[in-house]
């Protein structure tokens, strides 16, 4: 087992947050290694105890001026996002509707729910700065469950379940529980690395969705050898959560449950969805196998308090308090550039050589899905962004604004910043 114990007392620096004013309106392993004790041998703030939210409530808020950040800029940087918001309609069963009815197996196959009002809130050290909207109301992800997804895959490779993500998948399943979708000379080399990097090429139908229902690069194009290519495509997506249930031996949103989001105190209004017809017996219980995005409905529904304390996960590299949630390992080898894709990791987004983000850390990551929903991560200043409902197109300018807003850098606050009032700045949300 390479888990479940505090390695080492290396902790980040915990500095401060705060509320805005009233006047807003509601490859290789050893690779990653290597990278990761880099980043905390360059990091000051390691050295220094750091802050964790206690569960619901529980949460610290801290005035902007006492972590670093400029007020005033960070309180433009939320108007913007607000003021920004996505041109999907509420109604989001009409929006898949429409963007399905011209393609290939357009059936909406899982749950879908109205979107609430744009909302979000901003983290640094994992003290809230700022918060607007209804932050505990839960909405579809889309796509940002592919980052929860690939946290299943991370536990299993903590506790040994998965040996060697360069293993092939099919040398896990069993016969009749997932080895059959492997069987041909093609899929049968598919590794765990592969299905993770959404470069498998994978050829075949899961809950009557076949792949070229979701070739986004060319429905009719001949594929390639597994590694070799990368597309986003969420019949393959899902069978990577096909797999990680039979790796677990139960359903994922129970894995989540038990070894992520209890113990980071996450509230459990959260919901992860499959599709009516995707429900398999397991160790005599008929668990559903569940989606990685909302592409055909279902996936992750959320609180973005919930996926705050996500994303601030990954920024303390998988520590939480005194627990090693997950290993700073696998953070780094989710958060590490594919060959074949540089801008992904493990259903991670990567900011690599400021692709993503000019002018943004490359540093920095991001859980994203439709809508704009996301989660960026910028250890380079102990910043955590949860954004809901934005416009794709203003994403990255929002983000420009928050890092803008920091006017010092981590460690520069040596003296503890005092708790925000509750009447000092505003209402909070």
């Amino acid at each position: 087992m390479k888990l479940r114990t505090l390695r080492s007392s290396v902790v980040l620096l915990a500095l401060a947050g705060s509320f805005l004013s009233a006047a807003l309106p509601p490859k290789a392993a050893a690779t990653a290694l290597q990278q990761g004790e880099e980043r905390a041998a360059a990091d000051p703030g390691f050295s220094r105890e750091a802050y964790f939210p206690g569960p619901g409530e529980d949460w610290e808020r801290r005035r902007p001026a006492d972590v670093g950040m400029d007020s005033a800029a960070l309180a433009g940087a939320v108007r913007f996002a607000i003021e920004n918001e996505s041109p999907f309609g509420h109604d989001l069963r009409a929006y898949l509707s429409e963007r399905l009815a011209s393609g290939l197996y357009g059936e909406i196959v899982g749950p879908v729910k109205d979107r609430g009002a744009p909302n979000g809130l901003i983290l640094r050290d994992g003290y809230i700065v700022a918060e607007w909207g209804d932050t505990e109301r839960v909405d579809m992800t889309f796509s940002i469950t592919k980052s929860y997804l690939s946290t299943t895959a991370g536990l299993a490779w903590d506790d040994g379940r998965i040996r060697d993500l360069e293993d092939p998948v099919a040398a896990y399943l069993a016969a009749g529980q997932g080895k059959e979708l492997f069987e041909t000379p093609h899929n049968a080399a598919i590794t765990w690395h592969q299905l993770l990097t959404q470069t498998s090429e994978w050829e075949g139908t899961l809950w009557d969705k076949p792949d070229v229902a979701d070739r986004r690069r060319g429905q009719d194009r001949e594929l390639n050898e597994p590694g070799t290519f990368w597309e986003y495509n969420d019949v393959r997506v899902n069978l990577a959560a096909y797999a990680l249930l039979r790796l677990h031996g139960r359903g994922l949103p129970d894995v989540l449950r038990a070894l992520v989001m209890d113990p980071i105190g996450a509230s459990d209004s959260w919901r992860w969805h499959g599709y009516e017809n995707s429900w398999v017996p397991v160790n005599g219980r008929r668990v559903q196998s569940v989606s990685g995005g909302g592409h055909w409905g279902g996936g992750m529904w959320i609180a973005s308090r919930d996926q705050a304390r996500f994303g601030y996960l990954f920024l303390r590299r998988g520590r939480w308090g005194d627990d090693q949630i997950l290993s700073a390992e696998w953070v780094d080898l989710a958060t590490t550039p594919s060959d074949v894709q540089p801008r992904y990791g493990y259903m991670w987004w990567l900011n690599t050589d400021e692709e993503m983000w000019p002018g943004l850390p490359a540093s920095s990551f991001a859980a994203l899905g439709a809508g704009t929903n996301a989660i960026w991560i910028d250890p380079e200043d102990n910043l955590v962004v949860v954004v809901r409902w934005i416009d794709r197109s203003n994403l990255g300018d929002f983000l420009g604004l928050v890092k803008a807003a920091v006017v010092a850098p981590v460690g520069a606050t040596s003296e503890g910043p005092a708790p925000m009032d509750a009447g000092a700045e505003g209402p909070g949300r």
